[in-house]
């Protein structure tokens, strides 16, 4: 196990290596080839750990850290959690580098973009593996940094590098509550290894282990875009596709859900803790949803989707189950690369257009991308039998079955989300591919793109085989995930989970139906008539986030600017440097003053010097006296 796990955190950061040091000076076939090379190494080397997994395990690499109490080596830590979301990274990105090829095929800067993008994927492996906290803190940082470059990969434009900023410093918040916790947890139990933390929570009184949840709770919120620390994704739309898609699907927005998951037996037994994060997903969830009725942007209106869908994630761990909010996680990263890398070849195919408004007929041009696409649509939705919609399912479920006001007021509020999330995807579809608006390009490259969606699509339809519901036959997950905490949550009978599963179908078929009746047929030229007009106020709120930018520029940015200005002209200008011009200034007078008594004359000095020992020798005579 010990090489399995090695290699694979090493592959990726050797193809990271090797393009950053020397990929402008090698064939950028090889450099391509090495760097999905690395991915898919690090994706078999998952897949055989997963083939010969018997129980967790733990595997000291060496040692990192070591300063009087504080140990911490190069320990990575095995189990059925970190296991499965080591598979789906590495295949899942894995197809991600393989379109990246296509996709980034006239970029000149395609050593950094690879390099970037194997080191993403080496920071996301360390993140999972890590068995103790600072070790996973730097893959923590290690994908904020690399989402960064990435976001901002066209610095040029001012907007990207903006957007790559924004991102940054966003996360910042929460990293900062991430180190406060793992700070108190070390000088309450002198330990900072995850899996003896887990076991300590007996010992911890309940206000502590609520303060550490909260803060654990503020540093998901900022990796994973939950509100309030959710306004960064959106604009992270700026990178190119592939890295959207990495971002959102397979990586970094999903280590927040991880970072709870992995910490649940410690923070799980405060239920301030479980509420705040359960009540935080649900409106998150409800907030993106809303958000992407009214987005004109494609890549927007999956930005907001993945908002609302890690929002559900959260759903699931605040309810206490782990494993139906892993089998989200899963399924949601099948459909969501699916769902991006199909915009991807729409966007391409459109001559970089994102305005749905403007595009149409790809149904027809574009029959492979159309179909793809139509399957993570309905998994995003949570159509009858797709993936999405068991995963999905077994979120909501669990919020029935943990009762109580707040919970069941979550499952009313997730069940209203899943209506509009049906909603909105299939206005998507119809906006996209349906009508006759686009004059699409189909080149080689966007050709050989489209391969790529075949398996993903694959997997988002027939995801729901991972964990299907005990009247089918059970779930594999359920028996894997049986010894986590949380996951083996309280189950509901048949007949209640076919109830459930009805409520849940007949909205999102509703949603459907909804999308069809407003933007099928001929209403869709009505709206597209009435996009040219101004928008309502409805319409503009949704489209501006619910107006967060502008509320923390008014609190946060106008206020930091403000300060700024005072510290700048009043006291940088107007006290420090105006003293010391004032001094130099003086200094300077009284340099040219005594610079007068120079005049190169040597009768002048005789005479001075005569003259002041007279007055040298008159003071000495007047002190005798």
């Amino acid at each position: 196990m010990k090489i399995y796990l090695s290699l694979m955190l090493l592959f990726p950061l050797f193809g990271a290596a090797i393009s950053s040091l020397f990929g402008r000076k090698l064939p950028r076939r090889l450099v391509e080839t090495i760097a999905c090379a690395a991915v898919w190494g690090s994706f078999v080397c998952a897949f055989l750990a997963a083939c010969t997994y018997r129980a967790p395990e733990k595997v000291t690499l060496g040692d990192w850290l070591s300063a009087f109490d504080l140990l911490a080596p190069l320990s990575l830590y095995l189990d059925p959690l970190s296991l499965s979301l080591a598979v789906m990274i590495g295949f899942v990105c894995g197809l991600i580098h393989v379109y990246s090829v296509f996709y980034m095929a006239k970029e000149l800067d395609y050593a950094r973009f690879f390099a970037l993008l194997n080191l993403f994927v080496f920071a996301m492996l360390t993140l999972i593996l890590a068995e103790n906290l600072p070790l996973l803190y730097l893959g923590w940082e290690g994908v904020g940094f690399c989402s960064y470059l990435l976001i901002g990969f066209w610095y040029t434009d001012k907007r990207n590098a903006d957007a790559g900023r924004k991102a940054f410093i966003t996360t910042r918040v929460g990293d900062t509550a991430l180190v406060i916790a793992v700070a108190w947890l070390f000088q309450l139990t002198g330990s900072l290894s995850i899996t003896q933390l887990n076991g300590m929570a007996f010992l911890l009184p309940g206000g502590v282990i609520t303060g550490i949840g909260l803060l654990l709770l503020v540093g998901a919120m900022g990796k994973s875009a939950q509100v309030p620390l959710m306004v960064w994704l959106p604009d992270a739309m700026a990178g190119p596709t592939p890295v959207s898609a990495m971002i959102h699907a397979a990586t970094m927005v999903t280590a927040g859900v991880y970072l709870l998951a992995r910490m649940f037996p410690l923070i799980g037994g405060s239920a301030t803790v479980t509420a705040a994060v359960a009540v935080t997903g649900g409106v998150t969830a409800f907030y993106g949803a809303s958000c992407a009725l009214a987005q004109r942007d494609l890549k927007r209106v999956l930005a907001f989707s993945t908002i609302s869908q890690i929002g559900y994630m959260m759903l699931g761990v605040g309810a206490g189950a782990i494993t139906a909010a892993t089998f989200h996680l899963l399924v949601h990263a099948f459909f969501k690369a699916l769902l991006f890398l199909g915009a991807g070849c729409v966007i391409s195919a459109m001559h970089h257009e994102q305005d749905i408004f403007k595009m149409g007929g790809l149904r027809r041009t574009l029959p492979l991308t159309f179909w793809c696409y139509l399957a993570g649509a309905a998994c995003l939705a949570g159509l009858p039998f797709t993936g999405g919609f068991f995963s999905k399912d077994s979120i909501l479920a669990a919020l029935w079955l943990k009762g109580g006001g707040l919970y069941r007021g979550l499952y009313l509020l997730a069940l209203l989300t899943a209506l509009l999330t049906a909603f909105y995807s299939f206005r998507m579809v119809y906006l996209v591919f349906c009508g006759e608006n686009g004059r699409p390009h189909v080149h080689a490259e966007l050709k050989a793109m489209q391969w790529v969606l075949i398996p993903l699509a694959l997997l988002g339809l027939f995801g729901g085989l991972l964990n299907l519901p005990d009247y089918l036959g059970g779930g594999f997950l359920n028996g894997f995930f049986a010894r986590l905490s949380g996951g083996a949550a309280a189950e509901a009978s048949h007949l209640e989970e076919l109830a459930l599963q009805g409520v849940a179908s007949v909205l999102a078929l509703a949603g459907l139906l909804a999308a069809h009746l407003r933007y099928g047929g001929k209403a869709r030229a009505q709206r597209l008539k009435e996009s040219a007009l101004s928008s309502s106020a409805l319409t503009m709120f949704l489209l501006n986030g619910w107006y967060f930018d502008r509320l923390y520029h008014a609190i946060l940015i106008r206020p930091y600017q403000a300060l700024s200005g005072v510290l700048w002209r009043r006291m940088d200008e107007g006290v420090i440097d105006d003293s010391l011009d004032r001094l130099a200034a003086g200094l300077g007078a009284s340099g040219s003053w005594l610079g007068g008594w120079t005049t190169g004359r040597i009768s002048v000095y005789i005479f001075s010097f005569a003259a002041g020992g007279a007055l040298i020798l008159g003071y000495l005579a007047w002190l005798t006296l």
